[in-house]
């Protein structure tokens, strides 16, 4: 039989765009899937006769420790994301409004607390809330208290240092929804006689509330698989799953039973998404269109629109505050610049410190010295861990830019029924809790044997780096011109050609931007490095997270330097090339 009859019967088999998604398709179902589902088969196996059996789930609702720490996780997930679309809510409606140029630098300020490291921001407010920290000085020194208050090893602690990690998140989701609202309507509405109260609940609020709802979903999923903040910050009564499946993994050796909790964390993020999905629908995830947010259901559309009109009988009171313009402006900008401080207070207290000449890490440093840049640069252990870092990194950078974008130009040219299963595919790896994410890795990894070395950090790391990929690239061909690609085909260019001379060229920006966040997603990774690593091929983030287990010294404050430093200059370089 000839091929072209085969291909005219079956016109799936013809080359199209679609399967250009293929390879990162493959790479998702053999390092996320593939793991999920053989960890759903370890929760239901015995150990040692791989008999199915649900003992290991009966384990779990029969021990009151772990249902009280499931309920302690699930409570600060949920704290945590309403705080950060509380407090952020304000600041991304503040860059909503600012003209293009002037709304870019401002985000660079969000991305950069966004991407630094989770173990730079901690080690900073370990150093910010210490009993002998800096707010405890201050409030000591000025005589505001007469003994240092307790704002460590406690649920403050922990809410303070995830709300400072999640906001940037929130700000950054709910942002390009706010940007398309059409802020006439509630002109319209002020000069019909509706009060600020009204106008904001009514008309503003229930237009972003695809952003917001989006930005408190994300943030309640990413918190879910926590564990370096309660590990530092956070005492007994904060532990949360991830931190028992580290226990149960390596120290314990108990496969079984970290699937069980692997499994309740993926459930408790489906429920998640389940939810959103039915009052929102999936699609407004991506959508800047806030046409999106109303609800599937008319009765819970009907409710909300109730509890709306009960916000804005009670804020009535508060239209006298700041009424006018140019009264309300300066508290609103007051209130941003107190939340960047906040946002980038970690940078601006460790900084100093990496120069202190003291052997502890005391604010402010006695005096200035260089020594502990010194100690870092002449330590072999940390020189291997930063190149190693870089080596991961740059071959994750290639490998995650060419799979995401082959798949964010497939979704781009095609029109196919399959295309949002593959988008959903494709953002899997930023939806699955991260911790998830590794306790499957390493369990195939140690069968394939990849664990301790940098191939399977390189896998591991490209597997989280290629959803942000995806998005970057998939933005840029937003705004390509395809005919362009035609004109060429018209003049005898073939597909490869076109590519190699215009599609490339064009979207080099959008490209070298994408590769550079995949290069600091793996750069800043620890998570993935803490199992697949072994103890033996240790990156930066993982030496570092060794260190802060033994002692903080002024040498992980230069090390952090460091790191922040790197995370910077690869954002402004970012941020350059998107706007070329």
């Amino acid at each position: 039989m000839s091929m072209a009859p085969l291909t005219a019967r079956r016109p799936w088999l013809r080359p199209g765009p679609l399967w250009l998604a293929a390879p990162a398709l493959a790479f998702v179902a053999v390092f996320l899937l593939l793991p999920m589902l053989r960890l759903i088969g370890l929760s239901l196996q015995e150990a040692d006769t791989a008999a199915f059996t649900l003992g290991h789930y009966e384990k779990l609702a029969e021990t009151p420790v772990y249902l009280r720490i499931l309920g302690i996780t699930f409570r600060i997930a949920a704290l945590t994301a309403f705080f950060s679309v509380l407090l952020g809510y304000p600041v991304a409606s503040w860059l909503a409004a600012l003209p293009d140029s002037k709304r870019s630098k401002w985000l660079f300020l969000v991305l950069l607390p966004f991407w630094t490291s989770y173990l730079v921001k901690t080690f900073a407010w370990m150093i910010m809330l210490g009993d002998k920290g800096l707010i405890n000085s201050i409030l000591t020194g000025t005589g505001m208290a007469e003994s240092p208050f307790r704002l460590m090893y406690n649920e403050f602690g922990v809410i303070i240092g995830m709300v400072h990690a999640m906001m940037p998140l929130a700000i950054l989701t709910m942002v390009p929804v706010m940007v398309n609202i059409d802020s006439r309507l509630s002109l319209a509405a002020g000069s019909m006689g509706a009060r600020r109260a009204q106008r904001f609940w009514l008309i503003e609020f229930p237009l972003a509330m695809p952003g917001v709802a989006a930005a408190g979903l994300l943030t309640f999923i990413t918190s879910l698989g926590f564990f370096i903040v309660p590990a530092y910050l956070g005492g007994r009564g904060q532990t949360m799953l991830a931190q028992i499946i580290i226990v149960q993994v390596q120290e314990l050796v108990n496969w079984a039973f970290a699937a069980v909790l692997s499994v309740m964390l993926v459930l408790a993020a489906l429920v998640a998404i389940w939810f959103y999905d039915r009052l929102f629908g999936l699609s407004s995830l991506t959508s800047a269109s806030t046409s999106s947010g109303k609800s599937h259901n008319p009765w819970l559309r009907r409710l909300g629109q109730k509890v709306l009109e009960g916000l804005a009988w009670l804020s009535a009171p508060f239209d006298r505050i700041g009424r006018g313009g140019s009264d309300r402006q300066p508290f609103k900008f007051a209130y941003v610049l107190i939340l960047f401080l906040f946002l980038l207070a970690p940078a601006m207290i460790v900084l100093p410190l990496a120069f202190t000449s003291d052997q502890a890490l005391t604010f402010p440093p006695p005096g200035y010295s260089t020594r502990w840049f010194a100690q870092y640069f002449n330590s072999p252990i940390w020189i291997s861990a930063t190149i190693r870092s870089f080596g991961v990194a740059f071959a994750t950078a290639i490998l995650a830019t060419v799979l995401g974008g082959m798949a964010a130009l497939a979704l781009a040219r095609s029109d196919s029924r399959f295309g949002k299963a593959i988008f959903a595919l494709m953002l899997a790896p930023m939806i699955v809790p991260r911790i998830v994410i590794a306790v499957g890795l390493f369990y195939l990894m140690a069968q394939i044997g990849l664990v301790a070395s940098n191939i399977g950090l390189i896998l591991g790391h490209t597997l989280l780096a290629i959803p942000f990929t995806f998005i970057a690239i998939g933005a840029v061909l937003k705004g390509y011109d395809w005919r362009l690609n035609q004109a060429a085909a018209t003049l005898g260019a073939g597909r490869l050609t076109v590519l190699r001379l215009i599609t490339l060229p064009l979207l080099q920006g959008g490209i070298i931007s994408a590769a550079l966040f995949a290069f600091v997603t793996s750069f800043d990774e620890l998570t993935i490095a803490l199992f697949i690593s072994g103890g033996l091929k240790s990156t930066l983030p993982k030496q570092m997270w060794d260190d802060m287990y033994l002692q903080l010294n002024p040498t992980l404050a230069a090390v952090s330097v460091v790191v922040l430093g790197i995370v910077t200059l690869l954002l402004i370089l970012a941020q350059k090339l998107q706007k070329s």
